[in-house]
């Protein structure tokens, strides 16, 4: 009886198949999970970053205006082309002994207004909102008839600044109490 015994480069090939298989596998469950919770987690940083620099613009845009607007281009301009906004941005804070600049730095170390318009992770526009409120006022004589009727229509008095991908918004047009509050916050 002979005994019939695997030739030597079989294993050497299944021990070498085994050894692709488990580099795969490491790559696949600890390195690749690694890159996307590296690549969300800059995602999440940048657009809050945004939000709060489209924050500021508004808060700087009501302080000019008088109400807040809901043209996201507008207020991209308002930062890049007006002297308000460039007089707060190069003051200087004696009190704090720090430049008064309201924008913060994005995560690449630069404030850029062109990032404002869309969010990092699917390139979609930032929703922006503004409140609308109308309130009416009735002139009643003594006969019980109405004189007249005033409309007084309000705009901007709060805003609403949405990531649509979902991380996070500024602002309610709601409530005045989370007015220039982030979620996030």
């Amino acid at each position: 009886m002979l005994k019939a015994s695997d030739p030597w480069y079989i294993h050497a090939v299944l021990y070498v198949v085994i050894a692709i298989l488990v580099v795969i596998l490491v790559k696949v469950a600890i390195i690749d999970p690694k890159e996307i919770v590296a690549v969300e987690k800059y995602n999440k940083t940048e657009s809050r970053l945004r939000m709060d620099n489209l924050k500021e613009a508004e808060i700087l845009w009501e302080q000019k205006f008088g109400n807040f607007t809901d043209d996201l281009e507008g207020l991209v301009q308002f930062i890049e082309q007006d002297p308000f906004v460039d007089s707060v941005v190069n003051a200087f804070d004696s009190l704090t002994m720090k430049p008064a600049d309201p924008f913060t730095p994005l995560t690449h170390g630069e404030f850029t207004t062109d990032s404002l318009f869309r969010t990092p992770r699917s390139g979609l526009l930032y929703v922006l909102q503004i409140d609308t409120s109308i309130s009416y006022d009735t002139t009643i004589n003594r006969r019980g008839n109405i004189t007249k009727i005033d409309t007084t229509t309000t705009l901007g008095t709060r805003y609403y600044i949405e990531d649509p991908d979902g991380y996070g918004s500024v602002g309610s047009l709601d409530s005045d109490a989370l007015k220039n509050t982030a979620s996030w916050e």
